[in-house]
């Protein structure tokens, strides 16, 4: 996180000193971003390790960290983020304005690309402009080209964003940068030779939004990718499956050794070699020579131990569970799966609680907008935003749940149907109707029986 003191801002926006210095500051930790996109790409370390000529050098990359990735993030944001106000409060006319627009800028692709660069480099960003048609329009953009500046106090209220691309000839040569200062109610277009301080000045637009439009979702309080912990594990293990190859090919090339003979061209004119090679078969010349081949022993079971114990420690200190492994039974029920998926859950605890004040914040910038439309105002602290995990539903288990609450006579209708459909996406009129039948199906069935 970049932070600086708002008294240095001139009317809102940086003067080029602090510009400088946050761009150097970003510039600084893109390194380590590149690092992390590397390993999601898989061009881990592996890819880099050079050998001496003629030995064997395979390079074989695991793809864990897009593995702990696509888990992580299907299951925060694998269905799309729901939006209500509290206490059963009836739909505010801002937010159902907010909600048709999220609908015009297929927000849940956004929020899956935000959830993605969030566990990927710790951080996702997202820019809320005015598209062409004059609607609100949200789009992710790469934590690489994109960050916010915070103010130095405890509340971290965001002072502006910079976005920033190189700037390119026709045939694709660069030439210096563009760059888009966003403050909380105007933006500014420079462009560069280099980000060391000398930016002119291209154009200056009013956005309506009141508000910083650019957005973070971090990943955390550090903004730590969900892999970066267990990187060293993972090249590790690269290593490890890297060398096994490369030992396995040195093993099929070994060198053959002869003790007290030596072979030469036989009768037919062939070579030693060929003669090995056509004949499978080789003649000494008495009990005292010997033939062997120059390989030292390889103790799979030792190697493969060591394996089992980096890919656990991988999952162990990632939190991401193998979902591949024989403990995850299609049969299991729901409160073994929930142990099993208890470390998972904690880390969604942590990454839903800051992912939400992400999609708060964005809640704002779009009711604001609303608002200079001639929408009533919208307290979007009020709102209600909660995350479905995105899980298998056991079927079964929930049917018998629902069976024994009616049996008990410890839950409603409406709560027997939420029970039953709780892994099937049911929106809530579905909810209502098909509470509805079912209460209607139980007063024609008791007054039939009288």
């Amino acid at each position: 996180m970049i932070q600086r003191s708002p008294a240095h801002l001139s009317d809102g926006m940086p003067p080029p000193e602090m510009l400088a210095s946050v761009l150097k500051e970003h510039l600084d930790n893109c390194d380590r971003l590149r690092k992390l996109g590397d390993a999601y790409r898989g061009e881990s370390a592996i890819a880099r390790r050079v050998r001496s000529p003629g030995l064997p050098n395979h390079r074989v990359a695991h793809p864990f960290a897009r593995y702990i990735v696509a888990v992580t993030s299907g299951y925060l944001i694998g269905k799309p983020a729901a939006y209500a106000m509290p206490g059963g409060e009836k739909p505010h006319p801002t937010l159902e304005a907010v909600l048709d627009a999220y609908r015009w800028s297929s927000i849940s692709a956004v929020d899956a690309e935000n959830a993605r660069g969030a566990a990927i480099y710790g951080r996702g960003v997202e820019y809320v402009h005015v598209d062409a048609d004059g609607r609100p329009h949200a789009a992710a953009l790469s934590p690489l080209d994109a960050f916010v500046v915070y103010e130095d106090s405890y509340d971290m209220r965001p002072l502006f964003g910079v976005y920033l691309i190189p700037k390119c000839r026709a045939d694709g040569a660069r030439e210096g940068w563009r760059l888009w200062v966003m403050g909380e109610n105007r933006t500014i277009e420079y462009r560069a030779a280099n980000l060391r301080g000398a930016f002119e000045e291209v154009s200056v637009e009013p956005h309506y939004f009141g508000g910083v439009p650019l957005v973070e979702y971090w990943n955390d309080e550090g903004e730590r990718g969900d892999f970066e912990w267990v990187l060293p594990l993972i090249d590790a293990y690269d290593a490890l499956q890297s060398d096994r190859v490369n030992d396995k090919e040195q093993f099929v090339n070994a060198l053959l050794v002869l003790t007290g003979c030596t072979l030469e061209t036989d009768e037919r004119g062939r070579s030693p070699w060929r003669q090995l090679r056509e004949d499978k078969a080789l003649c000494l010349p008495d009990s005292q020579s010997k033939a062997e081949y120059l390989a030292r022993q390889m103790s799979e079971a030792d190697v493969e131990v060591l394996r089992r114990a980096l890919a656990a420690d991988i999952h162990k200190l990632s939190m991401v569970p193998d979902l591949s492994d024989e403990s995850f039974a299609a049969n299991a029920s729901g409160v073994a799966m929930r142990y099993k998926l208890w470390g998972l859950e904690q880390l969604m605890g942590v990454k839903q609680r800051w992912f939400v004040e992400g999609l708060r914040q964005r809640l704002k910038l779009f009711a604001r907008f609303m608002e200079l439309r001639g929408f009533p105002p919208l307290d979007a602290a009020r709102v209600e935003i909660s995350l479905t995990r995105s899980m298998p539903a056991n079927l079964l288990e929930q049917a018998q749940i629902a069976k024994l609450a009616r049996e008990a006579d410890a839950a409603s209708a409406e709560t027997r149907v939420r029970i039953l459909h709780g892994g099937d996406e049911w929106s809530e009129e579905a909810v209502q109707t098909e509470t509805e039948r079912i209460e209607t199906a139980a007063e024609e069935r008791d007054a039939r029986h009288g």
